[in-house]
Protein backbone atom coordinates (compact mmCIF):
# COMPACT_ATOMS: atom_id res chain seq x y z
CA UNK A 1 0.00 0.00 0.00
CA UNK A 2 1.91 3.58 -1.25
CA UNK A 3 1.54 6.81 1.09
CA UNK A 4 -0.96 9.33 0.65
CA UNK A 5 -0.80 12.42 2.57
CA UNK A 6 -2.98 13.29 5.44
CA UNK A 7 -4.98 16.47 3.89
CA UNK A 8 -4.72 14.15 0.42
CA UNK A 9 -7.08 11.65 1.93
CA UNK A 10 -9.28 14.17 4.64
CA UNK A 11 -10.05 15.64 0.94
CA UNK A 12 -11.35 12.55 -0.89
CA UNK A 13 -13.17 11.53 2.21
CA UNK A 14 -14.71 14.64 3.75
CA UNK A 15 -13.86 17.99 1.90
CA UNK A 16 -15.95 16.88 -1.19
CA UNK A 17 -18.89 15.66 0.20
CA UNK A 18 -19.10 18.88 2.72
CA UNK A 19 -18.51 20.79 -0.26
CA UNK A 20 -20.68 19.25 -2.57
CA UNK A 21 -23.60 19.73 0.34
CA UNK A 22 -22.86 23.67 0.91
CA UNK A 23 -22.51 24.78 -2.93
CA UNK A 24 -24.89 21.85 -3.95
CA UNK A 25 -22.44 20.80 -7.46
CA UNK A 26 -24.19 18.17 -9.59
CA UNK A 27 -21.25 16.36 -9.97
CA UNK A 28 -18.14 15.59 -7.89
CA UNK A 29 -15.94 16.76 -10.79
CA UNK A 30 -17.13 20.16 -10.10
CA UNK A 31 -16.00 20.40 -6.63
CA UNK A 32 -12.92 22.63 -6.28
CA UNK A 33 -9.79 21.24 -5.74
CA UNK A 34 -6.11 22.34 -4.88
CA UNK A 35 -4.32 22.69 -7.99
CA UNK A 36 -0.47 23.72 -7.00
CA UNK A 37 1.11 26.33 -4.47
CA UNK A 38 3.91 28.23 -5.38
CA UNK A 39 6.42 29.70 -2.68
CA UNK A 40 8.38 32.62 -4.04
CA UNK A 41 11.13 34.94 -2.68
CA UNK A 42 12.46 37.81 -4.13
CA UNK A 43 15.72 38.98 -3.23
CA UNK A 44 16.59 42.85 -4.31
CA UNK A 45 19.70 42.72 -2.57
CA UNK A 46 20.93 40.10 -4.77
CA UNK A 47 22.23 42.85 -7.29
CA UNK A 48 25.08 43.56 -5.15
CA UNK A 49 25.49 39.96 -3.76
CA UNK A 50 24.91 37.22 -6.09
CA UNK A 51 25.52 34.80 -3.29
CA UNK A 52 21.91 35.76 -1.67
CA UNK A 53 20.29 33.83 -4.54
CA UNK A 54 21.85 30.73 -3.57
CA UNK A 55 21.06 31.18 0.63
CA UNK A 56 17.53 31.79 -0.91
CA UNK A 57 16.66 28.86 -2.90
CA UNK A 58 18.89 26.49 -0.63
CA UNK A 59 16.41 27.84 2.20
CA UNK A 60 13.05 27.31 -0.01
CA UNK A 61 14.64 24.17 -0.69
CA UNK A 62 14.82 23.24 2.51
CA UNK A 63 11.56 24.63 3.41
CA UNK A 64 9.78 23.00 0.82
CA UNK A 65 11.49 19.74 -0.04
CA UNK A 66 12.02 20.17 -3.84
CA UNK A 67 14.80 21.87 -5.40
CA UNK A 68 14.14 26.04 -5.78
CA UNK A 69 14.81 27.28 -8.63
CA UNK A 70 16.35 31.41 -9.13
CA UNK A 71 13.41 33.49 -11.17
CA UNK A 72 16.08 36.31 -13.81
CA UNK A 73 14.62 39.77 -14.33
CA UNK A 74 12.92 40.53 -17.51
CA UNK A 75 14.18 44.27 -17.92
CA UNK A 76 16.77 46.68 -17.46
CA UNK A 77 15.91 49.12 -14.29
CA UNK A 78 18.18 52.00 -14.10
CA UNK A 79 17.35 52.97 -10.95
CA UNK A 80 17.65 49.76 -8.96
CA UNK A 81 21.06 48.94 -10.98
CA UNK A 82 19.38 46.14 -12.63
CA UNK A 83 20.22 44.80 -15.94
CA UNK A 84 18.14 41.79 -18.14
CA UNK A 85 18.86 38.66 -17.20
CA UNK A 86 20.46 38.87 -13.39
CA UNK A 87 18.96 36.73 -10.50
CA UNK A 88 16.60 38.33 -8.76
CA UNK A 89 14.55 36.10 -6.75
CA UNK A 90 13.93 32.37 -6.14
CA UNK A 91 10.54 30.13 -6.33
CA UNK A 92 9.38 26.84 -5.95
CA UNK A 93 5.97 25.34 -7.63
CA UNK A 94 4.36 22.12 -5.58
CA UNK A 95 2.26 19.93 -6.87
CA UNK A 96 0.64 16.75 -5.84
CA UNK A 97 1.95 14.82 -2.69
CA UNK A 98 4.53 17.24 -1.77
CA UNK A 99 1.71 20.10 -1.99
CA UNK A 100 -0.27 18.43 0.45
CA UNK A 101 2.71 17.93 2.51
CA UNK A 102 3.43 20.96 1.91
CA UNK A 103 0.50 22.85 3.28
CA UNK A 104 0.54 20.21 6.25
CA UNK A 105 3.37 21.13 7.61
CA UNK A 106 2.56 25.26 6.98
CA UNK A 107 -0.88 24.59 8.73
CA UNK A 108 0.24 22.36 12.20
CA UNK A 109 3.75 23.54 12.50
CA UNK A 110 4.50 26.58 10.82
CA UNK A 111 1.96 29.34 10.93
CA UNK A 112 1.27 28.11 14.84
CA UNK A 113 4.52 29.60 15.18
CA UNK A 114 4.14 32.96 13.79
CA UNK A 115 4.26 35.69 17.13
CA UNK A 116 0.97 37.09 18.15
CA UNK A 117 -0.90 34.78 15.24
CA UNK A 118 -4.82 35.62 15.07
CA UNK A 119 -5.44 34.22 11.81
CA UNK A 120 -4.70 34.95 8.20
CA UNK A 121 -6.67 37.63 6.19
CA UNK A 122 -8.92 36.60 3.59
CA UNK A 123 -8.45 39.79 1.71
CA UNK A 124 -5.83 37.71 -0.28
CA UNK A 125 -8.14 36.59 -2.98
CA UNK A 126 -7.99 37.60 -6.44
CA UNK A 127 -11.41 37.11 -8.39
CA UNK A 128 -10.71 34.17 -9.56
CA UNK A 129 -10.75 31.60 -6.66
CA UNK A 130 -6.76 31.61 -6.48
CA UNK A 131 -5.01 33.03 -2.64
CA UNK A 132 -1.90 35.08 -2.14
CA UNK A 133 -0.10 35.52 1.66
CA UNK A 134 2.90 36.67 2.96
CA UNK A 135 5.48 35.68 5.35
CA UNK A 136 7.28 37.84 6.74
CA UNK A 137 10.15 35.40 8.62
CA UNK A 138 11.46 32.31 6.83
CA UNK A 139 12.04 31.34 10.89
CA UNK A 140 8.96 30.07 11.77
CA UNK A 141 9.51 26.86 9.63
CA UNK A 142 10.96 24.16 11.40
CA UNK A 143 13.54 23.10 8.65
CA UNK A 144 15.64 26.38 9.29
CA UNK A 145 18.07 26.33 11.57
CA UNK A 146 18.04 30.23 13.19
CA UNK A 147 21.97 30.19 13.70
CA UNK A 148 22.61 29.54 10.31
CA UNK A 149 20.20 32.22 8.18
CA UNK A 150 22.39 34.74 7.31
CA UNK A 151 19.18 37.69 7.10
CA UNK A 152 15.54 37.30 8.14
CA UNK A 153 13.30 37.83 5.35
CA UNK A 154 9.50 36.55 3.96
CA UNK A 155 8.39 35.26 1.14
CA UNK A 156 5.13 35.04 -0.25
CA UNK A 157 2.49 31.61 -0.83
CA UNK A 158 0.33 31.57 -3.35
CA UNK A 159 -2.77 28.83 -3.61
CA UNK A 160 -4.24 28.07 -7.02
CA UNK A 161 -7.35 26.73 -6.79
CA UNK A 162 -9.93 24.73 -9.61
CA UNK A 163 -12.74 27.17 -7.71
CA UNK A 164 -14.54 29.66 -9.77
CA UNK A 165 -14.97 32.07 -7.63
CA UNK A 166 -13.45 33.75 -4.08
CA UNK A 167 -15.91 32.05 -1.57
CA UNK A 168 -15.57 28.48 -3.16
CA UNK A 169 -11.82 28.88 -2.83
CA UNK A 170 -12.21 29.82 0.97
CA UNK A 171 -14.06 27.34 1.40
CA UNK A 172 -12.16 24.96 0.11
CA UNK A 173 -8.82 26.49 1.88
CA UNK A 174 -10.88 26.67 5.44
CA UNK A 175 -12.01 23.49 5.35
CA UNK A 176 -8.16 22.38 4.21
CA UNK A 177 -6.89 24.14 7.72
CA UNK A 178 -5.97 27.27 6.85
CA UNK A 179 -7.04 29.16 9.85
CA UNK A 180 -8.90 32.84 8.14
CA UNK A 181 -9.46 35.59 10.65
CA UNK A 182 -12.78 35.41 12.15
CA UNK A 183 -14.58 39.03 11.57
Amino acid sequence: MSYTPRLKQEYKEKIISSLKDEFSYGNTMEVPKLKKIVVSRGVGAAVADKKLIDYAVDELTLITGQKAVATISKKDVATFKLRKGMPIGAKVTLRGERMYEFLDRLITSALPRVRDFNGINATGFDGRGNYSMGITEQIIFPEIDIDKVNKISGMNITFETSAQTDKEAKSLLAELGLPFKKN
